[in-house]
């Protein structure tokens, strides 16, 4: 634990209170929202809000607004009371009582969360459904990003930019990786919640962002991936740089993405900005970046060529 001896104070002062406790214990197995938490604690919203702003004013949890919507988790990534809070939530004890009924609240509201996911992704589903029947299997192109980012390589926090589903989070969270992803669309956040939850990973967390304006301090990722993204991109250029802002010297950054196309009607039916991308246009925005391009990965498939193309930045 590091920190003052005021701020080890100040953090315990704040969770010295039922319902704190309770509220850490619950974030503690995951990202929630202010009417998720009044929902399993029984309270009303006022109050519940008061108890989170101590919280996080004592360093113990963290606020992530998106859109009309706030979400609190355990502080993390250097937060002044981390460790001091991983502390406390380790000495809640699982079989109280009321902390059982807390756990049977959020199963509840998990599954109901699920069931909103499920639906969405039903209603769009096939969208995915007709891009992924033109392309190679997705378990090969798994194969290859894992072997493009082997456990050295990701030995700090994996980026995912535009993560949609959460899958690559899922991809890299069973395996033991610190993970985070972003997504500009609020339905897609939703969607990889709910998919992270039934995975069981707690500890991985998304929230909203532009890619353009990533919300994190230079050099903060081992790894950053561009997964199926930059097709959607007004500027892929811009949007290659702010990754390799963040990522750490001797991290590497991966896109996955089509090669040159002429399916036009992607563009009408799926929002396609880009019809692929040629290899010389990608290693030039990654060399552009300061980082070294290593040789792309070419899968041909259907109709479609998935490219793997990573790139890392120097040392020094």
């Amino acid at each position: 634990m590091t920190g003052s001896l005021d701020t080890v104070l100040e953090g315990l002062r704040a969770a010295a209170e039922p319902t704190r406790l309770r509220l850490l214990a619950l974030c503690a197995e995951g990202e929630l929202t202010v009417s998720e938490l009044v929902q399993i604690v029984g309270q009303s919203q006022p109050r519940v809000s008061r108890h989170l702003k101590l919280l996080c004013e004592a360093g113990l949890l963290a606020r992530l607004p998106e859109g009309s919507w706030v979400f609190y988790r355990l502080a993390g990534g250097g937060g002044r009371a981390n460790g001091l809070v991983r502390q406390i939530a380790d000495l809640i004890p699982r079989d109280d009582a009321q902390l059982a009924r807390d756990r049977e609240r959020l199963a509840a509201v998990r599954a109901a969360r699920a069931e909103r996911a499920a639906a969405y992704f039903r209603a769009n589903a096939e969208n995915w459904d007709s891009i992924r029947a033109l392309h190679v299997d997705d378990a090969e192109v798994d194969k290859r990003l894992l072997a493009a980012l082997p456990p050295a390589r990701v030995a700090g926090e994996l980026l995912d930019v535009g993560t949609g589903t959460g899958k690559v989070l899922e991809l890299f969270g069973k395996r033991g990786v610190k993970v985070t992803g972003v997504d500009a669309s609020l339905d897609m956040l939703r969607v990889a919640r709910a998919n992270l939850a039934k995975a069981g990973l707690a500890d991985a967390h998304v929230r909203q962002a532009d890619m353009y304006r990533l919300p994190f301090d230079a050099h903060a990722f081992a790894a950053v991936v561009f997964h199926q993204v930059l097709h959607f991109a007004d500027d892929p250029a811009a949007a290659i740089a702010e990754a390799a802002r963040v990522l750490a010297p001797g991290g590497r950054l991966v896109v996955v993405d089509f090669a040159p196309h002429d399916l036009d009607e992607l563009r009408a039916r799926h929002a396609h900005r880009r019809l692929g991308f040629a290899d010389a246009e990608i290693r030039g925005w990654l060399a552009a970046a300061k980082l070294a391009p290593a040789e792309p990965v070419a899968l041909p498939g259907n109709k479609l060529t998935v490219c793997l193309w990573a790139a890392d930045r120097p040392n020094a």
